[in-house]
């Protein structure tokens, strides 16, 4: 059995304001077929635009709110709220609030480096 806490992930953390802790996936084990992160984006910042050529992604917010721009098309994001993003579709989560926004991400097949494009 394996288990992972986020508390003994080590996060990693980008210039535009998101940590992304890795709990499951190509990198910090567990899992073979997909990922699984906890990502927490700070006020005022936003993801860069990017797409996954072969992954799918979903995204489910556990705290704070955001904004989702999938494909042009944008949606007011809260705690509960789940996205599904589909291989190629170009998106960007955008934190417009004073409070963090805490989210899961699972991708399949499991998230890698190579399998982000970004346009920004």
């Amino acid at each position: 059995m394996f288990v992972n806490n986020v508390k003994r992930v080590t996060p990693i953390e980008s210039d535009h304001g998101e940590t992304v802790y890795e709990l499951l996936g190509a990198a910090s084990g567990g899992s073979q077929a997909h990922s699984l992160a906890q990502v927490v984006l700070a006020p005022g910042k936003a993801c860069l635009k990017h797409y996954h050529p072969t992954a799918e992604e979903s995204y489910i917010i556990l705290s704070g709110t955001g904004r989702m721009i999938i494909d042009d098309v944008s949606k007011s994001l809260g705690p509960g709220d789940a996205v599904a993003i589909l291989p190629g579709q170009v998106h960007q989560v955008f934190n417009d609030t004073g409070t963090d926004l805490v989210f899961l991400a699972v991708c399949v097949p499991a998230w890698t480096p190579d399998n982000s494009v970004f346009l920004d």
